[in-house]
């Protein structure tokens, strides 16, 4: 039989495993590794200003209205802090591959932040220290058109991609579930789903990683997010970002609007 790794000794067990580097931050599984994708900026040090222009008619956010539509770690309230880079889990638990075809491009675009099909036009990653979760919330440079087929898409995982194996790149094998996980009805569509990896290594211990998604269209405007963390993550602070997030997009559009 084998063991389940309790919670004390799961960032153990990961750290033995070549799951989580050693020292400071890493402990909680938030600190970046030499290898991940670029951190997301913080509140403080946000990314570099999308190229994109305008349009007379107002259908592109303008720069600063974009940087303002995104969420920050007051609107989250306590534990949540601006992050302090991309958590170790990602290299170690997303960056892996699978034989189910239509299942690789759900792995890929969870490890590379591309849920809408493309790279985001600004973004934000804020931590929660408590329980080691982090969530990264991004607002999409994306027609609606294509926004309307990555929620298509998204849709159907739970049925296409419902259950499935993937390894990672250091040989732990993983048991990946997808199934569909309500949201706030805000917006004009969203789909959001909750992603379980189960990691076990070479001696039969087992470790998990639960990932909240979420997908929104507001009007000609998107957003996605993940929220992910070893172990279970707790549900409110995903719906509490859609709930916000899709309030602040329209807002923003109708202050715009308003001063055209």
């Amino acid at each position: 039989m084998t063991d389940a790794i309790r919670p004390r000794g799961l960032r153990l067990w990961l750290t033995v495993a070549g799951l989580l580097a050693m020292g400071g931050c890493a402990a909680l599984g938030l600190r970046q590794p030499d290898t991940a994708t670029p951190p997301l900026p913080t509140i403080d040090k946000p990314s570099p200003k999308s190229k994109a222009s305008p349009r007379a008619d107002g259908s592109t956010l303008t720069d600063g209205q974009a940087q303002a539509a995104l969420l920050n770690e007051n609107d989250l309230g306590a534990p949540w802090t601006a992050t302090g880079g991309a958590a170790t889990w990602r290299d170690q638990l997303l960056k892996a591959t699978t034989s189910a075809g239509a299942c690789q491009r759900l792995l890929d675009a969870l490890y590379t932040d591309e849920l809408l099909g493309g790279p985001a036009r600004v973004a934000v990653g804020l931590d929660d220290a408590d329980n080691g979760a982090q969530l990264r919330y991004q607002i999409a440079a994306r027609r609606p058109a294509d926004v309307n087929a990555a929620l298509a898409w998204l849709k159907t995982m739970p049925a296409d991609c419902a259950r499935f194996t993937a390894t990672t790149q250091t040989d732990i094998t993983e048991d990946v579930q997808v199934g569909d996980a309500p949201l706030p009805q805000v917006g004009d569509a969203r789909q959001g789903l909750r992603v379980t990896v189960a990691a076990t290594d070479r001696d039969g211990r087992h470790a998990l990683l639960t990932l909240d998604v979420a997908a929104v269209r507001v009007g000609p405007d998107a957003f996605a997010l993940t929220n992910g963390g070893l172990g279970d993550v707790p549900n409110d602070a995903t719906q509490a970002a859609v709930q916000i997030g899709a309030l602040r997009l329209a807002d923003i559009r109708r202050q715009g609007r308003a001063q055209v």
